[in-house]
C-alpha cells in the first residue's frame, strides 16, 4: 500500500494531505486518553506500535534503512500536529525521529542498522542517549566514561545521568572516551542486558518523566558495537542538533496547545457579566504570547529550511531552540494563569504543558548555553567558560 509519506515532501499539496491524515489519526487514536497518558510516567509501548504501523517513526531516515526518506520539515510538522492532540505521543515521535535514533541512522554502519532499526522503527524497541555525567552535564567534552579495547571486545567503565527514556530503553547510544581531549570522544551501543551494565532506581523530574542513573562496571560489549570511534564527537553533536529541533518543535506545540485551551476557556468563562476575553489585561496576555509563538515558529522554520543533508546548522538550531523554549513556556505559563485553578489542576493538560515546557529550557542545552553560542556567532569567536589553568 502506498503511503502519503512516499509523495514528494516539497509538494505543498502532498504535505497538506499528509498532515490532514496525521491529524485525523491523532484525533481518533491519540487524543482519547491523552490526559491520563500525560500523567503516566511509563513509556507508552502501545502508542509506539501504532505510530510505527503508520510509518511515523523514522520519517527522515533513508528508505534503504527502513525509514520514509522524508525531509526534516515534514518530521517537524508531524510532531507538532501530533503534540496538539497528545503531548506524550509527541515524546514517542521524538524518540523515533529526532533523538539518538537520528545520530545512529546517520552514522551507524550498515550491519548495526540492519540489526537494530527494524524494531526501533516498528515501536518494539527504544533507543536512549547516554551523554550527561555527574561531573559533565553541559560540558560534554569533560565526560570521563571510558572504553578500552580487549581483543574483539570493548570494556566500558563510568556512569551516566539524566537520560530521557533511560528507565525503559532497550538500547543506549553512549558517549565515551577512547583517549584524551575532544578527539578522544566517540560512541558505542549498549544493550539493556549487557554484562556489567546496570540501572539505578528511577528518579522523577518535575514533569513526571522518569530517568535512571546508568552504571558501567567493566561492561563488555563486542567491538562491532562501536558507532563512532575516536574523533567522532563533532559528528555526534551534528546529530544532536536534530534532537534540539525536536525539543523546539514540542515546546512550540505544547505552548500552542495550552494557548488554545486557555483561549477557549476565557471565551466561555464569564465574570462580572461578561466573558473573560473582554478584559483588556487578558487580551494583552494572549497578544504577547501569540507574537512570541509566531516569531519562534518562523525561526524554527528557518532552521529547518537551512538544514543540509537533513542536519540543521548549529547556529540556526540554537536560535530556534532558544526562541521556542521561551515562547512555549511563556504561552503555557500564561495559559495556566488565565485559567486559574483549573489551569493549575491535573484535570487539564495546561499544567502538564507548563511543567513540560519548563524542562526543555534545560534539556538539550540550557538557555544560558544557547546564549553563549549565539554570542560566539555575533562576535565571530569562541569564548571559553572554563576557569584559567
Amino acid at each position: 500500500m502506498t503511503s502519503t509519506l512516499d509523495l514528494p515532501t516539497a509538494d505543498d499539496q502532498a504535505r497538506a494531505d499528509l498532515l490532514a491524515s496525521v491529524d485525523a489519526f491523532a484525533r481518533k487514536h491519540l487524543a482519547p486518553g491523552a490526559l491520563e497518558r500525560a500523567h503516566d510516567p511509563s513509556y507508552s509501548w502501545d502508542i509506539a506500535a501504532k505510530l510505527g504501523e503508520q510509518g511515523l517513526l523514522g520519517l527522515t531516515i533513508d528508505e534503504a534503512d527502513g525509514g520514509q526518506g522524508a525531509g526534516l520539515a515534514t518530521a517537524v510538522a508531524v510532531i507538532r500536529a501530533v503534540a496538539r492532540h497528545c503531548p506524550k505521543s509527541a515524546d514517542i515521535l521524538q524518540a523515533g525521529n529526532f533523538g539518538a535514533i537520528r545520530t545512529f541512522a546517520e552514522f551507524g554502519p550498515r550491519a548495526q542498522k540492519a540489526a537494530y532499526l527494524p524494531d526501533l522503527l516498528a515501536g518494539k524497541a527504544l533507543i536512549s542517549l547516554a551523554m550527561s555525567e555527574p561531573e559533565a552535564g553541559s560540558a560534554a567534552t569533560e565526560l570521563s566514561t571510558s572504553v578500552v579495547e580487549d581483543g574483539e571486545d570493548l570494556v566500558l567503565n563510568g556512569t551516566k545521568v539524566w537520560g530521557t527514556h533511560s528507565v525503559d530503553a532497550t538500547l543506549f547510544l553512549v558517549y565515551v572516551r577512547f583517549g584524551p581531549g575532544t578527539r578522544g570522544i566517540g560512541s558505542v551501543l549498549v544493550e539493556r542486558d549487557d554484562p556489567g551494565f546496570t540501572r539505578g532506581q528511577p528518579s522523577t523530574y518535575m514533569s513526571g518523566e522518569q530517568w535512571a542513573q546508568l552504571y558501567f562496571d567493566d561492561c563488555r560489549i563486542p567491538r562491532s558495537r562501536m558507532l563512532l570511534g575516536p574523533g567522532g564527537f563533532k559528528k555526534q553533536m551534528s546529530g544532536f542538533n536534530v534532537e534540539r529541533i525536536g525539543n523546539a518543535s514540542r515546546s512550540l506545540a505544547l505552548g500552542r496547545l495550552a494557548f488554545d485551551l486557555a483561549c477557549e476557556h476565557v471565551s466561555q468563562r464569564t465574570q462580572f457579566g461578561r466573558t473573560l476575553n473582554e478584559f483588556q489585561g487578558v487580551q494583552w496576555t494572549f497578544a504577547e504570547a501569540a507574537v512570541a509563538l509566531e516569531a519562534a515558529e518562523a525561526l524554527l522554520d528557518r532552521a529547518v529550511a537551512g538544514a543540509e543533508g537533513g542536519l540543521p546548522s548549529a547556529y540556526g538550531t540554537t536560535v530556534a531552540k532558544y526562541a521556542a523554549n521561551r515562547a512555549g513556556f511563556q504561552a503555557a505559563d500564561a495559559a495556566m494563569q488565565m485559567m486559574g485553578a483549573l489551569g493549575y489542576s491535573t484535570e487539564s493538560l495546561v499544567e502538564y504543558c507548563q511543567r513540560r515546557t519548563r524542562g526543555w529550557m534545560i534539556a538539550g542545552g540550557s538557555l544560558e548555553m544557547m546564549k553563549n553560542r549565539i554570542a560566539e556567532e555575533i562576535f565571530g569567536r569562541r569564548f571559553s567558560q572554563r576557569a584559567p589553568m
